[in-house]
């Protein structure tokens, strides 16, 4: 299942240790989490949305930038959505259907082409990478990952050590665990790719 994290808004960081010249520098961890779970304590029961009006007067803390920072970054992460004029928080099955195929580059170009040989270690590591940033759990990251090395073409391209995409995917595990970003080898078997094309 799809889990929540709560990242500051300004700086993303998910602790009190803020950048330097982050908006929200100082403010507390759990203030940060705080205003998260005012935004979602009120979209969750509200299965058909609410117009950000109302959200703004439902949210049982005064309303400020920290709130609006991070119903932001729960737009941007395709948390919420707007229906309308409505916003909804998508239920778990919804989320996961829509990070599942990433939709900016260089992720995007990783994702539709599948990896090339000069580039095989960096894309899985990416894609690895970009399904534990989206919140999916390791066994949804691993079937969307070998899932992807299928239907890409990029298992049938050869050119890996390993004797199969299951064999290959779990020995990525570390990158899921330790959380490694995704945009440096993304970028990188990005560049390997469109040379190819």
């Amino acid at each position: 299942m799809p889990t929540f994290r709560y990242p500051c808004p300004g700086c993303r960081t998910t602790n009190s240790l803020h950048d330097a010249d982050c908006e929200f520098e100082g403010v507390s961890w759990p203030t940060v989490e705080k205003a998260y779970t005012d935004l979602l304590s009120v979209l969750s029961a509200e299965p058909d949305g609410l117009s950000e009006a109302a959200l703004r007067d439902a949210v049982p803390a005064d309303w400020g930038g920290l709130h609006k920072a991070a119903l932001g970054a729960l737009r941007r992460d395709q948390r919420v959505v707007e229906d309308g004029d409505r916003l909804r928080l998508l239920t778990a099955a919804e989320f996961k259907e829509r990070v599942s195929e990433p939709t900016r580059d260089p992720m995007r170009t990783v994702y539709e082409h599948g990896s090339v040989p000069g580039c095989h270690d960096n894309a899985v590591f990416a894609m690895v990478a970009w399904y534990e940033m989206v919140g999916l759990s390791w066994p949804e990251t691993r079937e969307n990952v070998i899932e992807w090395l299928r239907e890409s073409g990029a298992w049938d391209r050869g050119g890996f050590e390993e004797s199969t995409p299951e064999e290959l995917v779990d020995a990525k595990r570390h990158v899921y665990d330790e959380g490694y970003g995704w945009k440096e080898k993304g970028q990188s078997a990005k560049r390997v790719i469109e040379r190819h094309l």
